[in-house]
Formats: C-alpha cells, structure tokens, sequence
C-alpha cells in the first residue's frame, strides 16, 4: 500500500502487523494537527498520537522492544506512546 502525507513528507515509517505507523515532517506542519498517525492495511487512521502540549509537534520516533514507541518532540519532551490507541503512556523533558 502506497502512504500519502497528509500535510509536509514523511519522514519516517514503521511496518508493523496491525498497521503503518507514519511521522511526517514537523517543519511546516500545522500545530492543530498530529504529525505522528498509524494508518491500518487498508489506508484507514487508526490512531493520531496524544499531544503532550497544543504547540508541538513530534521531531523523531522509534519502536521498542515492548511495543511502545518512543517519541522525541520539537519542544524538548520525550513521550512513550502505546502502539494500540496513540495515547502517552509517560513523558518528561530532557532539557
């Protein structure tokens, strides 16, 4: 399945089996938006990930071995994501 971005390109993607998840590229991204979403096989939105605050957006992304996912944004937060519903599971700074 061919993937779209919604609004900048996409920077990164992860396969996984339940879907694609999908982080496009925060420079020129609208803020009222998610640049981090996870698209089902079928090219439905599963989920666009819980914002840790209104004005940021997500800077990188990786996939860890307990199937979270682990977030860095582009005002100093680190956030751990459940891969099921995108919601934050936790999050601190690291400034």
């Amino acid at each position: 399945m061919e993937i779209f971005p919604t609004h900048t390109k996409i920077e990164k993607i992860i396969e996984i089996k339940s879907g694609t998840i999908v982080m496009e590229n925060p420079i020129g991204f609208p803020f009222d938006e998610v640049n981090l979403y996870m698209i089902s096989p079928n090219g439905e939105t599963l989920w666009k990930a819980e914002k840790p605050e209104p004005r940021i957006l997500f800077a990188k992304v990786k996939l860890n071995d307990d199937f979270t996912i682990s977030t860095f944004t582009t005002n100093g937060l680190f956030c751990d994501i459940n891969l099921e519903t995108g919601k934050i599971i936790s999050s601190s700074s690291f400034r």
